[in-house]
């Protein structure tokens, strides 16, 4: 509710049901991206007052992890677009736009560094270590990533995506959602990880190509074959609590 209630004007204006531009609307989209934040803030403290609202947070300072891991966090994203652009380039005829998508304003690379906070700790700092007992790591990932999914619509709305191009997303977050369970479950249960592959996936932000649908579908296809192949090749992972990761130096 925190995320969407702020959304609701500019969907609204997006979906023609009420006058004026849905960029002029947008006032509340802060607040919205740190809905995920503020939820797990309220239900932590609910659940066992400051103490464990400090413990959440303390993910974020989780940086004792080996360096390339670091490098894994930040350039997977973009590392794994290329793979799935230069596949694409091998079909003769077949247009698949840039091959990188970095940032392409000042606003964008803002973006770029606080969405990851405000969604990463509801995210992977609350949700994904309390779903992950329950349906184990790959049932938490497409749980997740399914609801993870769902409150990305109002913003997607307001910024006139199309039902195509949604139909697209939803696996692109449902293969996401496995990648970065790898990670977090590769560094031990890092928050700070987490955040900084989200951060990772905004330097290669197929989103910005409005109206093209091969750059978001090769996204998508890059990620569903990283999610296939690292649940085949990677047991450890998929079988294991973040308790039981070990943080690899």
């Amino acid at each position: 509710m925190v995320t969407w209630v702020p959304l609701i004007p500019p969907s609204l204006a997006a979906l023609g049901a009420i006058d004026g531009p849905a960029e002029e609307l947008m006032a509340g989209a802060p607040l919205a991206i740190f809905g995920p934040a503020i939820a797990a803030v309220v239900a932590s403290r609910r659940e066992g007052g400051w103490p464990r609202v400090r413990a959440l947070l303390r993910g974020l300072l989780a940086w004792r992890v080996g360096p390339r891991w670091y490098l894994a966090a930040l350039g997977l994203p973009t590392l794994t677009f290329l793979v799935g652009r230069a596949a694409y380039a091998l079909v003769p005829g077949n247009e698949g736009g840039p091959w990188l998508w970095l940032p392409a304003s000042g606003t964008a690379v803002l973006g770029a560094l606080l969405v990851p906070i405000g969604e990463e700790i509801g995210w992977r700092g609350y949700a994904l270590p309390r779903l992950i007992p329950r349906y184990g790591a790959l049932g938490a990932s497409l749980v997740l990533g399914l609801f993870w999914a769902l409150w990305h619509l109002p913003m997607l709305i307001s910024v006139g995506t199309t039902p195509i191009e949604m139909a697209i997303m939803l696996p692109y977050f449902l293969a996401g959602s496995v990648m970065f369970t790898w990670v977090y479950q590769r560094t031990g249960g890092s928050l700070l990880l987490a955040v900084l592959l989200h951060v990772g996936a905004h330097l290669s932000n197929t989103s910005q190509a409005a109206g093209e649908l091969a750059p978001l579908t090769i996204a998508t296809a890059s990620y569903l074959g990283l999610a296939a192949l690292l649940v085949a090749f990677d047991r450890r992972t998929f079988g294991a609590a973040p308790a039981d990761a070990v943080p690899e130096e």
